[in-house]
């Protein structure tokens, strides 16, 4: 197999500025540890947006490449390299799983320099770490396996591995993107669970009735507070905030009882936003507590997700309502940013 020498990407060259799709991007000797993969399809979450739009602060990796969950085949690897192999397909995340975390990659085009993480997927190859790399499950298409890299760890490893709730419990999700309503479906995998889904949007609501949630709710409706405190009197047991914004993070932990309710929260406010909290409410029992990815281990968890999927009780399908070229990115995150879409799909070489 004759390996490219180059490829294109969507480089980000200024924060608040359109990606620009770019060609002749050299593809460096690998180093130990390195995976050279052939993208399938990417995904776009509300953290990458935020770093499009200068939203995480000071970029000092300017040019660079974007995207961290994506469906590939390897096409080479370095020293070292142990867990995958050339020719398997693969799923891409920002989340550290086992192997070697070589780092950092810089790329040249001609004497101009473009830096990426450890993984990038906005493009049709990368080099990636060892460690961001999962073999995709059989059972997995490589269209779905995508939001096994961001959203599906995130949301529904919030609910598995760190709430870890119980028949007779309740659990809320404020914010149904895609890592909401990955939540949402986890949630609603559990028998016995009171499941509350909590968005402005009409046509979310509506789609977490079909999902399996008893309650849905406005929270900008005027009678939201005498809706809820009807449905719960009390507060819930649990509540996963999913929409990353202060107001919001502030609701999700008013909704939790005393005495030990928790609010989990993975997405975050722009730089600089703070939180304002009554410390009372911490005296009184109740937590409130920030999540990295879920707590996943992409290893352990993701033929764990497939399996769920595999068997009805995740319909990771339900995410996924547009698909995009690469050429049209930017695109994708306008409709982002907008919430025309829960999750954009990135259609780089199909298979």
């Amino acid at each position: 197999m004759t390996l490219p020498r180059t490829f294109r990407a969507a480089v980000l060259r200024q924060t608040g500025a359109p990606l620009r799709i770019e060609e002749g991007i050299e593809i460096p000797p690998l180093r130990t540890g390195q995976v050279l993969v052939r993208i399938h399809y990417a995904g776009v979450c509300h953290s990458q947006l935020m770093e499009a739009r200068g939203k995480r602060g000071e970029d000092r990796f300017l040019p660079h490449l974007l995207g961290h969950e994506a469906t590939a085949t390897v096409l080479a690897t370095g020293d070292g390299v142990r867990k995958i192999a050339v020719g398997d397909r693969v799923v891409l995340g920002w989340i550290r799983g086992d192997g070697i975390d070589a780092g950092g990659v810089v790329y040249r085009q001609g004497e101009r320099t473009i830096n990426a993480g450890a993984v990038a997927t906005f493009a049709s190859h990368a080099v990636v770490s060892e460690n961001r790399c999962t073999r995709l499950p059989a059972t997995m298409p490589l269209d779905l396996g995508v939001l096994l890299g961001c959203a599906v760890p995130t949301g529904a490893g919030m609910v598995l591995n760190t709430l870890a709730p119980v028949a007779g419990q309740s659990l809320a999700v404020v914010g149904l993107g895609g890592i909401g309503l990955s939540a949402l479906l986890a949630a609603c995998a559990i028998p016995g669970l009171s499941v509350a889904a909590i968005d402005t949007e009409t046509g979310k609501r509506e789609l977490a009735l079909r999902i399996g949630a008893r309650h849905v709710f406005d929270p900008a409706a005027a009678n939201f507070t005498a809706d809820w405190q009807a449905a719960f009197p009390e507060g819930v047991d649990h509540c996963v905030e999913a929409a990353g914004r202060t107001d919001t993070i502030e609701l999700g932990f008013s909704l939790v009882h005393r005495g030990g309710g928790r609010c989990l929260f993975a997405s975050h406010p722009a730089n600089g936003e703070t939180i304002r909290i009554d410390p009372y409410e911490l005296i009184c029992g109740k937590r409130l507590e920030g999540s990295w990815g879920g707590e996943c281990r992409p290893d352990r968890d993701i033929p764990r997700f497939a399996e769920l999927h595999a068997s009805g009780r995740l319909p990771l399908a339900v995410l996924i309502d547009r698909s995009y070229r690469l050429e049209e990115i930017n695109e994708a995150l306008d409709d982002l940013e907008a919430r025309r879409i829960v999750r954009a799909l990135i259609e780089v070489d199909p298979q």
